[in-house]
């Protein structure tokens, strides 16, 4: 007999880290969504847009070859090495709330990180490739090799989405980072006032636990994979 069996009514109880995983995922991005709206309708003291805080930043840390771009979506704001450049989406970009300008702030995180040669940051852009060539593939592989009950396949899957793991591993530190600089260069210029800080402090905590959330999905699907194929093995 195999050590793994079907769960309940023939149900596959590794289901269970997936749907476990997902909830984390759900009550994160929903927290990230309910404290954004909050201070979205916040005014900062100052009336500055994200945008003009976002170019106040670059300038003050000397960043001035960095551009400040609109970006369609939403929370869709990221720093891209390549060009250079903070996109911002359109309840940032030209909004003066808190929310908007901490995640202004937080996207010049990144790009002061790029400037200084952030050791994560680096480590991070160059997994990207490999992780993603591995959450695509690695799924297929893995069902392959369970169906056929070919070890080398059910190994070489769980390889490939440790690529997509390490990945998020590594992204967590670079987020957390970002957040801590974008505070402090929102109160080294006087953008935030002291009273102001714990509102943007709040909507980039709600940011950082959506990475949180994902590194412990992966590693439950991850832990899945595990079981599956231990059980297969033991048949």
């Amino acid at each position: 007999m195999g050590y793994y069996r079907p769960g309940f009514y023939g149900l596959d109880p590794t289901v269970l880290l997936l749907v476990a995983g997902m909830v984390l995922s759900l009550l994160a991005s929903a927290r990230l969504k309910r404290i954004f709206a909050i201070y979205r309708r916040i005014p900062s003291a100052s009336h500055m847009t994200g945008a003009q805080a976002a170019q106040r930043i670059l300038k003050m840390a000397g960043l001035s070859d960095v551009r400040v771009c609109a970006v369609s979506g939403e929370l869709t704001d990221h720093y891209d090495p390549r060009s250079r450049t903070v996109r911002l989406s359109e309840a940032v970009y030209g909004q003066t709330s808190l929310a908007a300008v901490g995640v202004a702030a937080h996207e010049c995180g990144h790009a002061v990180q790029h400037r200084s040669h952030y050791a994560p940051l680096r480590w991070r852009s160059a997994i990207v490739p490999i992780a993603n060539f591995g959450s695509g593939l690695s799924w297929p592989v893995f069902v392959v090799g369970l169906v056929t009950s070919m070890r080398p396949l059910l190994y070489l899957g769980i390889g490939l989405f440790s690529a997509a793991v390490l990945f998020q591993l590594v992204t967590l530190p670079v987020e957390l980072n970002a957040s801590a600089r974008a505070l402090r260069l929102l109160t080294a210029d006087g953008i935030l006032t002291e009273q102001e800080v714990p509102g943007a402090r709040k909507v980039l905590g709600a940011a950082a636990l959506t990475y949180v959330a994902a590194l412990a999905s992966s590693i439950l699907q991850l832990v899945r994979l595990l079981v599956l194929a231990g059980g297969r093995d033991r048949e």
